[in-house]
Parts: C-alpha cells; structure tokens; sequence
C-alpha cells in the first residue's frame, strides 16, 4: 500500500527545501513533488508543501 507525507515549508528556500527533502528521503520516503502557495504581492513563495510517498506493508 502506498503512503503518503505532506510536509510544509513556511520559509522556501533553496537550504529549507534542500533539508526537508534529505531529512525525509533518508528515512526511506520518495520525493513526489513539491507544491508552491503565491502570495499576491509577491513572486517569491509564501510556503511550499513537499510531498513524498513510501511502499509499505498493510496489516492484518
């Protein structure tokens, strides 16, 4: 079964990103994608939700 993990970035950065995809990719997870929220006023992202999907076993 497939699993998935939405982790939210509040200060999208090059670094931010960078740790939060190693940090995760490590403990097994898959990048899936990485998804930007805009501000208005702004071209630079307001937060970013990085995903990632793990195979695992269902139980029972």
């Amino acid at each position: 079964m497939i699993h998935y993990k939405v982790v939210e970035v509040s200060t999208v950065t090059e670094e931010r990103l960078e740790e939060a995809i190693n940090e995760w990719t490590s403990q097994g997870w898959m990048l899936d994608g990485i998804h930007f929220a805009m501000r208005d006023s702004s071209k630079r992202p307001a937060m970013a939700f990085v995903l990632f999907t793990r195979e695992e076993e269902e139980n029972g």
